[in-house]
């Protein structure tokens, strides 16, 4: 018998116990049955009593298992968001240098077209000079055969 029982029993006990006379609160019971179930309720007891305790204890691991498993999942979290702020200073640091590279490139790029273009209008400043006088050369052998 259980502990529940063993009170549903006592409570019956007290539910059918003869009522004193000229008392309103005291009744007669049977003390020998409140005694066999007050002794079942103490040899019940323990068992329960372990079983409440066994729950308690599988309560405090599975509480602790939770603990733990929590405890890996923030650490876990914050392991990739490391990696991610690591991983977006890695690409902020690439464009960085890849903007820097480019302007870099950009800035060769029109120095070399200036210089070139530079060179390119000497040369032909001079090659004009040469065909201006190989010009006037050619007008003056003009009019010196016209006059023969």
């Amino acid at each position: 018998m259980n502990i529940d029982d063993a009170l549903e029993a006592m409570d019956e006990i007290l539910d059918k116990s003869m009522q004193v006379p000229f008392s309103q609160k005291k009744g007669m019971v049977d003390v020998n049955a409140l005694r066999d179930l007050i002794e079942d309720i103490r040899m019940s007891m323990p068992a329960e009593i372990t079983q409440a305790q066994k729950l308690v204890n599988d309560r405090k691991i599975i509480i602790s298992d939770a603990k733990q498993e929590a405890d890996r999942i923030i650490r876990k979290a914050e392991e990739s968001a490391k990696k991610l702020v690591s991983q977006q200073e890695i690409t902020r640091q690439a464009n960085e240098k890849a903007t820097q590279i480019l302007t870099n490139a950009q800035t060769k790029y029109n120095e070399l077209c200036n210089n070139t273009n530079e060179y390119v209008d000497s040369m032909l400043t001079r090659v004009e000079e040469l065909l201006s006088k190989d010009l006037a050369d050619v007008k003056k052998a003009r009019t010196t055969l016209k006059r023969k």
